[in-house]
């Protein structure tokens, strides 16, 4: 498996500011996942979980944890990305076995939205 490394990581603000000017969305499943083309040569993950929606730092942090995962097994289907994966208000109302299965499809979203040459 692959390992979630600091390089695989958005850690730069304007980076973030990119993402969120200039990308293609997809929304499903109490998840909004923002994708933008990047120049480093791999994708990258990036994270915004509201403490508005998901209110105790225990369950933010395991969705955190399930985000990351979820990447780390799909990350070499996925074209040089950057992809910020935010939370919406009825992420709260779902399980994270749903979660799964939605992060699952956004992936595969991602993968043919930026076809990987």
């Amino acid at each position: 498996m692959a390992k979630f490394s600091r390089a695989m990581r958005m850690n730069n603000p304007r980076d973030y500011t990119r993402v969120f000017r200039q990308a293609k969305r997809s929304s499903k499943g109490g998840l909004t996942v923002l994708t933008v083309e990047n120049s480093v040569g791999h994708p990258r993950l990036g994270l915004a979980i509201a403490k508005k929606h998901l209110k105790l730092a225990t369950r933010r942090n395991q969705l955190k944890r399930v985000i990351r995962t979820s990447f780390r097994q799909h990350q070499s289907v996925l074209a040089n990305v950057d992809i910020v994966v935010l939370s919406r208000g009825d992420v709260s109302q779902r399980e994270m076995a749903q979660i799964w299965v939605t992060l699952a499809r956004h992936w595969q979203t991602v993968a043919t939205q930026w076809q990987k040459s």
